[in-house]
């Protein structure tokens, strides 16, 4: 018969847990990251060696020009509209993909940056006056850049003259009013805000950013935009709606594209290349 084992049996050890408290911040990290390496973080790269590109060309910044809205297919109209659209299409779906991000947090989408249609009269008149404001001291600024050697010669559009041009031309202006502020504005802020950034490190990272992807402009073109995105963010901040932040940047593109394409060669103070 075996004899019973002596002794006392030991406790095992109780197993120690570390709660990883960052993880929620470290995915909101990642998401935002991505999110501006589809969109408009990666423009920034881009817009950085297309300047370096153009301050190491022979000749001043104003004897180069950057265009806008230019041609996908000179001589085809019907392969070009379709690129037009294509460009445009695919350009929204950062803005998607930010919607369903939104909505899987609990939030109700876009609605919760304030874009959607809920007060169209407010928004329209909110965006208005920011767009007077802003679009007539952005255009006495890249005038005088422009003078002073700071600055790319802007050439808003070079569409062929065909039906589609304004259409497409105001599309265009929508889309980027669209990506630019739900993303750099009103989804960048939100998530900084939920990363524990404080309001003055918030504004200056999307103001920097908005300025960086427009540096393929000149320093100029940064410069006023940085400007445009701080006003931008002042104005989020109070109204909590970026449905009129879309609304402002529309307007002056559209008047920015449509005006170029109607005085360009016409009027002597518009430089053209």
């Amino acid at each position: 018969m075996a004899g019973r084992e002596s002794g006392v049996r030991a406790e095992p050890e109780p197993v120690v847990v570390e709660l990883d408290t960052d993880g929620p911040r470290r995915v909101l990290r990642i998401e935002t990251l991505l999110v501006l390496a589809l969109s408009l973080g990666a423009s920034g790269v881009s817009a950085l060696i297309s300047f370096l590109g153009s301050l190491t060309k022979p000749g001043g910044l104003a004897d180069q020009a950057a265009t806008l809205n230019g041609s996908y297919a000179p001589g085809r109209p019907w392969l070009d509209l379709a690129w037009q659209l294509f460009g445009i299409a695919t350009a929204l779906v950062p803005v998607l993909l930010v919607a369903h991000l939104l909505t899987r947090e609990g939030a109700p989408g876009l609605r919760v940056l304030g874009f959607d249609r809920t007060r169209p009269a407010g928004d329209l008149g909110r965006g208005a006056l920011v767009a007077a404001g802003i679009g007539s001291a952005g255009l006495l600024f890249y005038l005088g850049a422009r003078a002073t050697g700071f600055n790319l010669t802007v050439v808003p559009e070079a569409l062929p003259d065909v039906w589609w041009k304004f259409p497409v031309l105001i599309l265009s202006a929508v889309q980027n009013s669209v990506v630019e502020e739900v993303i750099v504005l009103a989804y960048l802020l939100r998530r900084l805000d939920g990363l524990g950034w404080s309001p003055t490190a918030a504004l200056l990272a999307s103001s920097l950013l908005r300025g960086s992807y427009h540096l393929y402009q000149g320093i100029g073109g940064f410069i006023g935009n940085v400007v445009m995105g701080v006003v931008f963010v002042l104005a989020y901040r109070r109204w909590g709606r970026v449905g009129p932040l879309v609304v402002a940047h529309a307007l002056l593109d559209i008047v920015a594209f449509g005006g170029y394409a109607l005085l360009a060669g016409k009027v002597g103070w518009l430089p053209t290349p």
